[in-house]
């Protein structure tokens, strides 16, 4: 098994140490199973290789999302203050 030095902010050391513990890992093994974590959302990664490829992946979009309209736009604005306003106090 290989060895390998990290330069990393003491402050960073002791945040990453402490959650180790509080998930039961020694330090190694939790900077091992984050980078394992890390590998594999990147490995399912699809990247878009043409424009067919991007057109495809909407295709898809939008056939699992059916043909319904989009919402209306203004109508989100329109909750999105109310939201906002309903949180002030009367004046």
């Amino acid at each position: 098994m290989a060895r390998v030095q990290l330069v990393i902010p003491d402050a960073d050391r002791e945040r990453y140490v402490h959650q180790a513990r509080r998930e039961g890992m020694t330090f190694s093994a939790w900077l091992r199973a984050a980078a394992d974590e890390r590998f594999e959302r990147q490995r399912h990664v699809t990247r878009f290789e043409s424009v067919e490829d991007l057109r495809e992946f909407f295709r898809r979009c939008d056939e699992r999302e059916g043909n319904t309209p989009e919402p209306d736009w203004h109508e989100h604005l329109r909750t999105i203050e109310e939201s906002r306003l309903s949180g002030l106090p009367k004046a």
